[in-house]
C-alpha cells in the first residue's frame, strides 16, 4: 500500500505559493493521498492527464447531498451554498445547466463588451487620480463583481455586501465564517428573487425565474442555489484571474511592452495567465461512487478525491517549462474544468479579463509594483483558489 502523506494544503506557504508543494507532490505520482486536518485522508490528483480524465469521470461523483446523507457533521451550510449546480451529477446538472447557459452564451456575453469596457474605463479614471493604487481593491474586484451585480439586478448599495460575504465563503480554517456568510448571501439572494417576482427587470435573474426547458422550471431551491453560485463564481475566480495576471506582467517589462503595442495579442495572454496561475488551485471535491484506478492509484468506494487544476497546468509531462509565461504554448489548462462541470461563465471571465489588461495597460504605461519585494505580497488565505489579496502598485513615472 503507498504511504500516506502529510497534509500540506492547510498551511500559509500553500495559499502564498502552492505550486512547490503541488510539485512535490507529483513527483510522487500524480495521484496521491494526503492527511486532512480532521484525521482523515483525501487523494489529490496533480498530474494533467489524470486531472483531465478525472474531471470527466462519471464515478467520481459532485453530489455533496449524496455524500454527506449518512455522515452527519456539525457544519451548518445554507442549502443554496452547498448544493449548487456544482454539486450535483448528470441528468440533474445537465437539466440546471441548459436552464442558465443561455445568458452566458458566447454570443450574449459579446453583447456585454460595451458595457464591461465602460465600467472598466471608469475604473482607471478613478485610479488616474491617484497616481497610486490597490490594484486588487480597487481594479481587479471591482470590474466583475460590477459585471456581475449589473447582469444579476443586484442595486449597487448591496454590492458590497454580497462581495464580502463571498469572500468569507473561502475563509481558510473558519467554517463558522463560512457557515454565516453561507447564510447572508443565501437569504439576501432569496429576497432578491422575490423582488424581481414581484417586479421583473431586464437581467439575468427575471431571466432565470421565467426560464423554461419545455414544461420545465427552476424550482425556488434551484433559483437560490444558482444566483448564489453566479455571484460567487461570476467574480472571485475573474478577480484572481486579473491579480494573478498583473502579477506576472508586473514582472515582466518585456511582456507588458509586447501586449500593449499588440492587444491582438491579449486573447493568448489570457489563457497562459489562467494556466500559469490557475484562480483555481483546488477544484471542489468528488467522491468515488465505486473503486476507481487513476494514476497508478487505487481509489475505493466513498473516497474523497480534490482535482488540482493548478497543479495539472503546470505538469513538466504536459507543458514545457511549465513555470514560464509563453504566449505561444498549445492549449489544453484545465483552469475551467473539463467534462459536465466546464465552467459556464468562461466566455465571460475571458472577456473581462481581456479588457481588463487592455485597458490597464494602455492608461498606465508606466505601471510599476509599490512592494520592496514580491515576497512582502499578501496573498488570499485559502487553499481553493490563489490570488492576491492586495497588489499596491504606482500608475505613473
Amino acid at each position: 500500500m503507498r504511504p500516506t502523506v502529510n497534509n500540506p494544503l492547510d498551511s500559509a506557504e500553500f495559499s502564498r505559493d502552492p505550486y512547490p508543494l503541488l510539485a512535490a507532490l507529483r513527483a510522487r505520482g500524480p495521484v496521491q493521498r494526503v492527511r486532512t486536518g480532521n484525521g482523515r485522508t483525501t487523494w489529490v490528483v496533480t498530474g494533467w492527464a489524470e486531472a483531465r480524465a478525472a474531471l470527466a469521470d462519471a464515478r467520481l461523483s459532485k453530489d455533496t447531498a449524496r455524500y454527506f446523507a449518512d455522515r452527519p457533521g456539525n457544519r451548518r451550510l445554507a442549502p443554496a451554498v452547498s448544493r449548487t449546480l456544482l454539486a450535483t451529477d448528470p441528468p440533474h446538472h445537465g437539466r440546471l445547466r441548459r436552464l442558465a447557459m443561455k445568458a452566458f452564451t458566447p454570443a450574449a456575453v459579446a453583447r456585454l463588451e460595451p458595457r464591461i469596457r465602460a465600467i472598466a474605463e471608469e475604473l482607471a479614471d478613478a485610479l488616474a487620480a491617484r497616481g497610486s493604487a490597490d490594484l486588487v481593491e480597487e481594479f481587479a474586484e471591482p470590474l466583475p463583481i460590477t459585471v456581475i451585480s449589473e447582469l444579476l439586478g443586484v442595486p449597487e448599495p448591496d454590492r458590497a455586501a454580497a462581495r464580502r460575504w463571498s469572500h468569507d465563503l473561502f475563509a481558510a480554517a473558519a467554517p463558522d465564517t463560512v457557515d454565516r456568510a453561507s447564510h447572508a448571501l443565501s437569504n439576501y439572494m432569496t429576497r432578491l428573487i422575490a423582488a424581481r417576482r414581484e417586479n421583473p427587470g431586464d437581467d439575468v435573474l427575471s431571466g432565470l425565474i421565467a426560464a423554461r426547458d419545455e414544461a420545465d422550471r427552476l424550482s425556488e431551491a434551484e433559483l437560490g442555489s444558482l444566483a448564489v453560485l453566479l455571484v460567487v463564481a461570476g467574480h472571485e475566480t475573474t478577480t484572481h484571474l486579473i491579480g494573478n495576471g498583473m502579477v506576472a506582467l508586473l514582472q515582466d517589462d518585456a511582456l507588458r511592452s509586447r501586449l500593449r503595442a499588440d492587444p491582438g495579442l491579449l486573447p493568448a495572454a489570457v489563457e497562459e495567465f489562467l494556466r500559469h496561475d490557475s484562480p483555481i488551485t483546488l477544484a471542489t471535491f468528488r467522491f468515488a461512487t465505486e473503486p476507481v484506478d487513476l494514476g497508478g492509484a487505487r481509489i475505493s468506494a466513498g473516497e474523497v478525491v480534490l482535482v488540482s487544476p493548478g497543479a495539472a497546468n503546470r505538469d513538466p509531462a504536459r507543458f514545457v517549462a511549465p513555470d514560464e509565461v509563453r504566449l505561444d504554448r498549445p492549449g489544453g489548462h484545465l483552469s475551467f474544468g473539463h467534462g459536465p462541470h466546464h465552467c459556464l461563465g468562461a466566455p465571460l471571465a475571458r472577456l473581462e479579463a481581456r479588457i481588463a489588461f487592455e485597458v490597464l495597460l494602455t492608461r498606465f504605461p508606466d505601471i510599476r509594483p509599490a512592494v520592496d519585494t514580491w515576497d512582502a505580497l499578501e496573498w488570499r488565505r485559502t487553499r481553493l483558489m490563489h490570488g492576491p489579496a492586495g497588489l499596491p502598485v504606482f500608475l505613473g513615472p
